[in-house]
């Protein structure tokens, strides 16, 4: 089996009050482990607390801009098996603004990095995983969104450095990528049949993904059948990225 375990194991996911992150958690519920989700406010979580499908998990707020907070929560677990990063934000139109780009990198990437920096030495107690949340705007440009995009190509690349440098340790880093999702986050363009129809036009499968969509790639590249794996950066897009 591929997700063959003899005790729960203890997942941390940041970011998964909502959207991709929240079906990722619900994911890991129904798989029997125990799981710590994050959200950015403590209004994000109290939300969350009314999902039936979180109703196993743990919640609680964290800003990954605060490095002693992303400390203090990671550092409070007894132990991490799986680590899954999804906190994220986009400001299409005003991620020009130099001062709007930083805050848009410093929580994506940044922040990306302070909990996987974290959440290292727990990991390697128990040869853990980490799946980091890249983008089609990994691959791609963005004109928009360039903040948004400079992160996510950094997330790619921030992923297969850690592969690299956390082998040692027995901790192996992956990322998803996922495509054009029907979340709060793409609901603009989602709502506007001139952008909208492009990319369902280009995407193989002819349809918006959904959110549980994402979360059965993230759930084997955290399990055994995926122990050889490690610095992927996984497209889950129905075809987008070879049309």
């Amino acid at each position: 089996m591929l997700n063959e375990k003899t005790d729960p194991r203890r997942v941390l996911v940041v970011g998964g009050t909502s959207g991709i992150g929240a079906a990722i958690g619900a994911a890991f519920v129904a798989a029997g482990d125990a799981v710590t989700i994050t959200g950015a406010t403590p209004d994000e979580v109290a939300a969350a607390r009314d999902e039936p499908a979180l109703a196993g998990a743990s919640l609680a707020p964290l800003d990954v801009r605060d490095g002693a907070a992303v400390e203090a929560l990671i550092g409070g677990l007894e132990s991490l098996d799986v680590l899954v990063n999804c906190a994220g934000v986009i400001r299409r139109g005003a991620e020009h603004d130099p001062t709007v780009f930083a805050q848009v990198v410093d929580i994506n990437l940044v922040g990306t990095m302070r909990c996987c920096s974290s959440a290292r030495p727990l990991l390697a107690q128990r040869r853990g995983c980490i799946v980091n949340t890249a983008s089609m705007l990994s691959f791609f440009g963005g004109g928009l969104v360039p903040g948004y995009s400079a992160s996510k190509g950094g997330i790619a690349q921030l992923t297969k450095s850690l592969a690299i440098a956390f082998a040692a340790d027995g901790i192996r880093v992956n990322a998803i990528a996922p495509g054009w999702i029907a979340t709060p986050l793409t609901q603009a363009l989602q709502d506007d049949p001139a952008r909208a129809a492009p990319i369902l036009a280009r995407t193989p499968m002819g349809r918006w993904g959904t959110p549980e969509d994402i979360a059965g790639p993230v759930l084997f590249l955290a399990s055994t059948g995926a122990r050889f794996v490690t610095g992927v950066v996984l497209p889950v897009d129905g075809g987008y990225l070879i049309a």
